[in-house]
């Protein structure tokens, strides 16, 4: 299964240190393959470095893909996060 989903980064940081790491935190537990597109870059969301090297700003917008057999759960997850801003909010 393989699902989309475009995020608007509402954090006032953007995408730093923090975040990077919470995102590598909930894609331990899971199998499936997890993408993020920015400027026309698509990088490895396990990978913090990759993910600082986006260098995605408060307000741009994110296309999360995600493909496994927990793809739904993990993007939900993912999702989450990014609404509650990482709990920097």
């Amino acid at each position: 299964m393989k699902v989309s989903c475009k995020v608007k980064i509402k954090n006032a940081l953007g995408l730093h240190a923090r975040p990077a790491t919470m995102i590598a935190k909930i894609l331990q537990g899971s199998r499936a393959t997890v993408t993020f597109t920015y400027r026309k870059e698509t990088i490895n969301a396990r990978s913090i470095m990759s993910i600082l090297m986006l260098a995605v700003s408060r307000n741009a917008q994110i296309l999360i893909t995600v493909e496994g057999d927990d793809a739904e759960t993990v993007m939900s997850n993912l999702v989450d996060v990014f609404e509650s801003q990482f709990g920097e909010g």
